[in-house]
């Protein structure tokens, strides 16, 4: 007896759903990135309007001064959705999770000199502070923002800045002994430290801005801009120079994100500029603005931790992050 077995091809009666089949075609098989951002936002038969600002819609595009034909253009380059953020923070975080393991194991931190031990104890741990509040940020932008591929991909990054607030805790208290001294002695110093005062009035003052296109131009590009690069690789720069590389691996998370944030952060800039001229006049205005203020507000912090290269550090960076801008079609 002969058994003969064929395979056979079914083909699917439809490509995708219907919000990606309005939009690209109904015979275009679609990601699932599409899937999950494109259309998702509702934009009809909303229940009531918010009670604390009754002039808007619960989704409404008048929140921003920015204008958009499509707000579904903001397009994410890493195409991040549940499913794959979940599986690359998950991946950086195990990363994170062997490095303290290594770390504590071997006692590593007994050989940072005490000297700029007490440095990052007073440059790093109250930044635990400034992540919160861009998390804060973030997840305004989420609440306020227009479209499901922004506001997404801002809620992602706000779990990622408390997740970051959460390893400089551990990194406090793989300094301490898990007493908790150090965090404390951190947010006595976010809150009365001279050098962090400039920052912190930054951080708070950018709670209030109404306009939460803004907020993404102040947060997540001009301050993080001027402040990740200072503290996690400057800042980490010298620590090398004084057997700091137990403290570079903690914060290695830190670094990455950086470089992974900024892909986005630099897609959604350029995107709202191409739009239109006042697009771009609004947003060139916003990061003059911000950025100008961050580079004022870290000089005394880098001054205090690197001496009299504190204030060539930050124009370094400040340097640095107009030429970002300007790649971006930021007019200065």
């Amino acid at each position: 007896m002969n058994i003969d077995i064929q395979g056979l091809t079914l083909e699917p009666r439809r490509q995708t759903y219907s919000h990606i089949a309005r939009r690209f075609g109904a015979d275009r098989p679609a990601s699932r990135y599409e899937e999950a951002s494109y259309d998702v936002q509702a934009t009809t038969n909303f229940h009531h309007r918010p009670l604390y600002q009754p002039e808007f819609q619960i989704f409404d595009p008048r929140r921003t001064k920015i204008v958009m034909a499509d707000w579904y253009k903001f397009r994410d380059p890493r195409q991040l959705y549940y499913g794959t953020y979940n599986m690359s923070r998950a991946a950086m975080l195990q990363a994170i999770d062997k490095n303290f393991d290594f770390i504590e194991e071997r006692a590593m931190l007994a050989n940072v000199e005490p000297a700029w031990l007490e440095k990052v104890k007073e440059y790093l741990i109250p930044m635990r502070h400034y992540e919160w509040g861009a998390n804060a940020n973030n997840q305004l932008i989420t609440d306020w923002g227009y479209g499901t591929q922004i506001t997404s991909a801002s809620a992602f990054c706000g779990a990622d800045r408390l997740g970051m607030a959460q390893i400089i805790s551990r990194i406090g208290l793989a300094i301490d002994g898990n007493t908790g001294d150090t965090l404390q002695a951190g947010r006595n110093l976010w809150l009365n430290a001279s050098y962090w005062q400039g920052v912190r009035k930054m951080v708070e003052d950018s709670f209030v801005e109404a306009d939460w296109f803004q907020t993404l131009v102040a947060q997540d590009l001009a301050m993080d801009g001027v402040m990740h690069p200072l503290v996690f690789a400057r800042f980490d720069a010298e620590g090398q120079k004084h057997n700091g590389v137990p403290l570079s691996m903690l914060s290695e998370f830190m670094s990455e994100w950086y470089a992974d944030n900024a892909r986005w952060v630099d897609a959604v800039v350029k995107t709202a500029i191409a739009e239109s001229d006042a697009n771009a006049q609004l947003v060139s205005a916003w990061f003059a603005a911000w950025a100008g203020r961050a580079a004022e507000a870290a000089r005394p912090l880098a001054e205090h931790v690197l001496g009299a290269a504190g204030k060539s550090a930050v124009e370094e960076i400040a340097d640095k992050l107009m030429t970002r801008a300007a790649g971006l079609g930021i007019k200065a």
